[in-house]
């Protein structure tokens, strides 16, 4: 059980750090957060926060982590990963 709490934890903390410092974050909806996502150029997706806690996605917060650290580019979550990948994940987590 502590383990799963290890990796929520970072994900909140991210959150936390980055979240008040993003303007356009006042545009999403209750239980929603905004990420970038791309390699390149990102693109801007809007995702319901209990993604966060699936294994898929806390990999992609590693990876997310292990590039930027605390320091997005784009002040938001920025996730390192290619937008099609980014997509599949979300619509098998949209069926699950």
């Amino acid at each position: 059980m502590a383990i799963r709490f290890q990796r929520i934890i970072p994900a909140k903390q991210i959150l936390r750090h980055i979240l008040p410092s993003s303007p356009e974050s006042t545009n999403v909806r209750k239980g929603h957060v905004p990420v970038y996502v791309g390699e390149n150029q990102k693109k801007r997706f809007v995702i319901p926060i209990s993604y966060l806690k699936h294994p898929s996605f806390q990999y992609l917060l590693s990876k997310a982590e292990e590039e930027f650290g605390f320091d997005h580019p784009l002040s938001s979550l920025t996730i390192p990963c290619r937008k099609d990948t980014f997509i599949d994940l979300t619509c098998s987590l949209n069926c699950s």
